[in-house]
């Protein structure tokens, strides 16, 4: 689909495409729309929320959000729920509370500067297709810490916040070459944290929890493009293993996993990596043009970061060994996915990534994926789905 034909269809309309599957774009007055995260609220409406604005790592860029009522055949209008008009605002999270209050995390940077990012917590109101956010604060975390998945409730209470923290090295731009997956633990509903790092987890990043039977499971992005790493949690997600490759490559781009009502895990990405693909570009923030003098990091007692591997097709895999291993892999859209320029509207870009899933109370999967930086596929698949799709 040409740029040009996806502005086109940025209605929010939700349309059957075949048999069991419906497919919208969602709305958004912005011309480039990344990172989206699903969530379920109470009434079985499905919240999407995402990052927009002009070019990532942009001042402009800001979290949007949209309502699809339960029952409804369309998307509600676009809601604004960052507003810092001096920082890149990116990767949203959206967090119910065991006392019923939604939160946004978010993280909040300086243009490209990641090791300078900090964490925001706000809390949510919705009124109908409307969201809203209050002030908010920033977490007691370390700087340079991102969000991509949500919070977990661990047995006691204490919330589990999975992180990756972006490493500085003094003098030198960032480039991912020291990122480490982290985590977060609050003892006192998110007023403050502990942190902690998950052991020989250089360029993991991203990290998702899985709960499993009496265990957790973790999974991760790599900056190396090599496979999707898994790590697991014996004691209530309060320490972690060192993350160990799954059968799935990875191609430096974000990976969501959840486990399904049937017990399976299920992991939609794109799986493909650095092997498979010479596409390569500088760094992630390449075209800001920001003017910062200083040299890339020296990737020396870490790793050197691979960017710009194809970000396409969008598959769903499942496991039936807890997330060991991913045998059956489906089709959910196709493409040739370059990501050379991180540019919306000169159709260069061509990405379908960043997905995000969740299985709905009513057995239907929601899937959401940038489409060509441009905007956010939503796709529902109602029970029975295995059946419907192509096994790649």
């Amino acid at each position: 689909m040409r740029v040009d034909q996806i502005e086109q269809v940025m209605t929010g309309r939700l349309s059957a495409v075949s048999d069991g599957r419906s497919e919208a774009v969602l709305p958004s007055p912005m011309v480039q729309n990344h990172a989206a995260f699903l969530h379920e609220d109470t009434d079985g409406a499905v919240i999407c929320a995402w990052f927009g604005g002009s070019l990532e790592g942009k001042s402009d860029i800001a979290i949007r959000a949209a309502v699809l009522a339960p029952g409804a055949t369309a998307w509600g209008p676009v809601s604004t729920l960052s507003f810092d008009p001096d920082h890149s605002e990116q990767n949203p999270v959206l967090f119910a509370a065991p006392d019923g209050i939604l939160y946004l995390l978010h993280t909040s940077q300086p243009a490209g500067n990641q090791d300078e990012c900090r964490i925001r917590m706000a809390r949510v109101t919705r009124d109908g297709l409307t969201l809203s956010t209050d002030a908010g604060r920033y977490l007691d975390l370390p700087r340079g810490c991102f969000v991509r998945a949500p919070l977990r409730v661990l047995d006691g209470g204490d919330w589990l916040l999975p992180i990756f923290r972006c490493v500085q090295r003094p003098g030198q731009k960032w480039t991912g070459s020291h990122d480490v997956a982290a985590y977060g633990i609050s003892k006192d509903n998110g007023k403050s944290w502990d942190y902690a790092e998950v052991p020989e987890s250089v360029g993991a990043v991203h990290m998702c929890s899985v709960a499993l039977d009496g265990t957790l499971a973790a999974f991760y992005r790599r900056r190396q493009a090599d496979h999707v790493h898994r790590s697991q949690s014996n004691d209530g997600g309060r320490s972690w293993s060192a993350p160990t490759a799954t059968d799935v490559p990875n191609n430096n781009s974000s990976v969501a996993a959840i486990r399904l009502a049937s017990g399976a895990v299920a992991m939609i990405c794109n799986p493909v990596n650095a092997a498979m693909s010479d596409a390569r570009r500088a760094s992630l923030y390449d075209e800001l043009g920001a003017g910062d003098d200083r040299p890339d990091a020296d990737p020396s007692g870490g790793c050197v970061p691979v960017w710009g591997v194809p970000r396409a097709p969008v598959a769903l895999c499942l496991s039936t060994d807890g997330g060991r291993t991913f045998p059956e892999r489906y089709l959910i859209e196709d493409g040739d996915g370059a990501c050379l320029s991180n540019n919306s509207v000169d159709g260069h870009n061509r990405e379908l990534s960043y997905p995000w899933l969740i299985e709905t109370r009513d057995g239907c999967l929601h899937l959401a994926y940038t489409l060509h930086r441009r905007a956010i596929r939503h796709v529902r698949l109602d029970a029975g789905w295995q059946d419907r799709l192509v096994r790649l």
